[in-house]
């Protein structure tokens, strides 16, 4: 699209904010909960101020599950968290950011809701489980209430049931339920910490015929895999889904935060996993109609070269689509290879990744989600066998096409919706899936893969006049929702905790195929999502991520130092080798050795305490040698005694040292160079709370650690007084200064970045070792970025020389450092003489007016 066009559009351009409702240009995460406050956040709304920050960017603030530090587990849509504040709380926040100019971004979770323990904490799933049919809650959960169920399943039991009746573990009392006092005593069921309601006419019956007859099946904790019958996000027994879909269920439990928004306390919101709704797009549309046309951005990860929906009524994602490109950019892709060829060696794993990959997608779906696969199977089997020109295909046959279908996905989900024409990329998305799954299947099995294809494509298979059957429209939901839970846990969660080659590059969506991409494949990936989406957001850091941004930045550097890299780890190997287990595995081993690498600071290792609970999830995410049920803890605590012996040595200490300052500069390069093109390149820049200096952070709940604010307050009060970096500047003081600068930019020039006014386009440079583009007002160039990449090749070279990059006519000043240019061929190593990245600004006088 044109700048003309684009300007043309502006009044039906569905993918930014109506008029009149609030467009954020820089936001920043903060994780509120018990250990930060509302009342906490107010105290830091001045630095944010002074950082540059536009808009406070709030993780869930409805009423989450006892001593949860995230919110992603919400009990009561009706009240904001008491951890956080309260409603209260919420609202000082609110107001003390609007009056700093600030706006307020808000997480909603809205597919799911916790299972807590106590119970009675959800008033929606107690009353449900007390009530049946009967409650006012009935539709909330995706559950089947019939008389001659079993009833919903509730897997907390520490043995199987005959085991703990028989040991009297389970008992009927009366108490006054909380939440629920105007009822009086009532009769509850007690397991241990456990509490579940009785339901009405059944509190006399016989304990074991009282079971019986409950809306719920107290079951043995293993039983889950198997037989659970509920919804789950992914696979967490206690976040189960609900039905947001249904109008009654979105407007009970989005009544409070859109009564928030309508009295200006909330100007937009963050949707987490879309992906795990009946339908994203039918959420969106609902969303936007609520909100006249809020920002609202969805956590959607897209694969590869997937596109977000054009038909989404959202301003774009949360971003891990640019985070992964702008990470490959900076890795050198010949050190890849030898990274790949040093852990094939280490691990002794010769499966291609996606060999391995389809493994660990295919021991998901028949473990921790093969619940859901069979209940999946089941619709499926039973809308065959209704139908006889179908009826031949097995349940078994079904389940095999099915299985090799969900694996061969190479995205979340594709977007069919019942009763609709899916579209081409929907259709290509199954059936390209579906060829693949052929080479898993016999001739007989791909006779029923064709058939299921059919059918979860809405097309007319087998008797006429049955595709609209509502058994089929339930077959195309689940297909898609369990895609994406096979997805998560079988890709993110399992399989980039064994492809262990460069750790950097399995992230959240990435892409460790291609973990090193070209200038030219960010180019055109950022024109063509500019166009359609100038309001997305773009990050490095989530609370989600594997690893914080400067984590992933030092261990992509051994993409430039792969032999150094090799030499240095047989040293310590071969030191340590007294100390390694006879049978450690060598993918986990080798995430070690990266993870002591990209978390070393100039202080030295980090912290033991942290490296081992990190190495715990990491082994058991693996899912190879030990995992969350079955721990392997004798096994788990010989790696753990691995990692000690490495930071306990002074001799590996003091290699490791000298390590991390020969690649001092490619880190610092690397470093600098993703945050500022992050914060430059498209849309809404979100930084995650602390990252505006150096953090070691790993995955959650690591990255959720307290920030020291005072510290990196001060320190930039003291860059802001001084006017310019110091010459011993720390890497830490770079880094906020470059931020604060490009934020403070961001705010003085909004309709630069985040407009439909707004675009992009690359600069020529004569070298592949920098990148360089401009951002437009109205196809006016306004700020020009250009980063450093591959430092390590560079130096070896001799340096940028006499390569130049081509700025656009016009006065250009570099917001970093004070100097000015003027527009034409200009020598890149007078650009970057004192940091690895420049940004420039337009003379203000040059552009079109606002």
């Amino acid at each position: 699209m044109s700048d003309v066009d684009s300007r043309r559009s502006t009044a039906r351009h569905t993918h930014v904010p109506a008029p009149d409702r609030r467009q954020p240009v820089s936001t920043y995460r903060l994780q509120l909960g018990p250990q930060f406050t509302c009342d906490q956040a107010v105290a830091i709304l001045p630095y944010l101020k002074t950082l540059g920050i536009t808009d406070v960017y709030c993780s869930p603030i409805l009423q989450a599950a006892p001593g949860s530090t995230h919110g992603y587990d919400v009990v009561d849509h009706t009240k904001v968290s008491h951890a956080i504040g309260g409603r209260e709380a919420f609202q000082r926040l609110a107001d003390a950011a609007h009056a700093s100019g600030m706006g307020v971004v808000v997480d909603i979770v809205p597919n799911h809701m916790a299972v807590p323990t106590p119970l009675y904490l959800n008033r929606a799933l107690w009353s449900v489980l007390r009530d049946g049919a009967d409650s006012p809650y009935a539709n909330w959960f995706d559950i089947d209430l019939d008389e001659a169920a079993d009833g919903l399943m509730m897997p907390v039991l520490g043995d199987r049931i005959g085991t703990v009746l028989a040991k009297g573990q389970i008992t009927v009392e009366t108490m006054v339920v909380p939440g629920f006092e105007d009822l009086g005593e009532q009769p509850v069921v007690r397991y241990f910490e456990h509490v579940f309601p009785v339901r009405a006419q059944t509190e006399s019956l016989p304990l074991a015929d009282l079971l019986e007859r409950q809306y719920y099946r107290l079951a043995y904790w293993r039983v889950a895999e198997e037989e659970l019958n509920y919804r789950r996000f992914f696979d967490v027994d206690t976040l189960a889904a609900i039905r947001t879909e249904d109008a009654d269920v979105f407007n009970s439990s989005h009544a409070l935060l859109l009564e928030l928004f309508d009295t200006g306390y909330i100007d937009a919101f963050r949707i987490d996993h879309p992906d795990g709704l009946s339908d994203p797009r039918e959420y969106l549309a609902r969303l936007y109609e609520a909100t006249g046309g809020a920002w609202v951005v969805a956590e959607k990860i897209t694969e590869g070269d997937e596109e977000l929906p054009a038909d989404w009524r959202c301003c774009g994602t949360t971003g891990y689509d640019a985070a992964w490109r702008i990470g490959s950019l900076l890795t050198d892709p010949v050190g890849v290879n030898r990274l790949t060829a040093l852990y094939v060696e280490l691990s002794e794993a010769t499966d291609s990744y996606p060999t391995l990959e389809a493994g660990a997608k295919a021991q998901i779906l028949s473990t921790s989600l093969h619940a859901e696969m069979e209940r999946l199977t089941s619709v499926l089997a039973q809308i065959c066998h209704a139908d006889v020109r179908l009826r031949d295909h097995t349940g078994r046959s079904i389940h095999d096409a099915l299985g090799a279908l969900i694996i061969s996905m190479d995205r979340y989900r594709a977007y069919v919706v019942p009763r609709e024409k899916p579209s081409a990329s929907a259709e290509n998305a199954i059936r390209e899936a579906a060829d693949r799954a052929t080479k898993f299947l016999s001739p007989d099995r791909c006779e029923s893969l064709e058939v299921v294809v059919d059918i979860l494509l809405g097309r007319e298979v087998g008797s006429a006049g049955r595709t609209y059957e509502e058994a089929r429209a339930e077959a195309i939901i689940r297909f898609q929702q369990v895609c994406g839970a096979v997805m998560a846990k079988g890709v993110e969660d399992t399989a980039f905790y064994r492809y262990t080659a460069l750790t950097s590059a399995t992230e959240v969506g990435g892409d460790p195929m291609r973990a090193s991409l070209t200038p030219d494949d960010v180019v055109a990936w950022t024109g063509r999502t500019g166009a359609q989406w100038p309001s997305t957001m773009t990050c490095l850091t989530t609370h989600d991520t594997k690893r914080g941004e400067d984590t992933r930045a030092a261990i992509s550097v051994l993409s430039e130092w792969a032999q150094e890299w090799r030499s240095l780890l047989t040293d310590l190997r071969a030191r340590h080798a007294a100390a390694r287990p006879a049978e450690l595995d060598g993918q986990i081993e080798n995430l070690m050795w990266q993870t002591i690498t990209g978390t070393w600071t100039d202080r030295g290792p980090i912290e033991l305490d942290r490296l081992l609970n990190y190495l715990r999830k990491a082994a058991r995410e693996q899912k190879s040698w030990t995992n969350w049920t079955s721990p392997d803890e004798a096994a788990e605590s010989a790696l753990f005694g691995y990692a000690r012996s490495v930071l306990g040595d002074p001799e590996s200490l003091s290699d490791l040292t000298a390590w991390h300052e020969r690649t001092a500069r490619s880190r610092r390069a690397v470093t600098l160079a993703q945050k500022t093109i992050a914060l430059t390149l498209l849309g809404v820049a979100d930084s995650y709370q602390g990252e505006e200096v150096i953090q070691n952070s790993l995955v959650d709940p690591d990255n959720r650690r307290p920030v020291d604010f005072d510290r990196i307050a001060t320190m930039l009060t003291a860059l802001d007084n001084r006017g310019s970096l110091p010459g011993d500047a720390s890497l830490d003081q770079e880094k906020l200064w470059i931020t604060s600068r490009i934020l403070r930019l961001r705010r003085e020039r909004p309709l630069s970045f985040v407009s439909t006014r707004s675009g992009f386009a690359p600069l020529p440079v004569t070298t592949s070792h920098a990148v360089a583009f401009t951002r437009t007002f109205d196809g006016v160039p306004s700020v020009v970025t250009v980063a450093q990449r591959l430092p390590r090749a560079l130096a070896d070279s001799g340096g940028f020389g006499r390569h130049t990059v081509v700025l656009p006519e016009g006065h250009w000043q570099d917001v970093l450092t004070g100097h000015e240019f003027s527009g034409g061929p200009i020598e890149i190593s007078s650009l970057l003489e004192y940091l690895p990245v420049a940004v420039l600004a337009r003379d203000s006088k040059e552009l079109p007016n606002a």
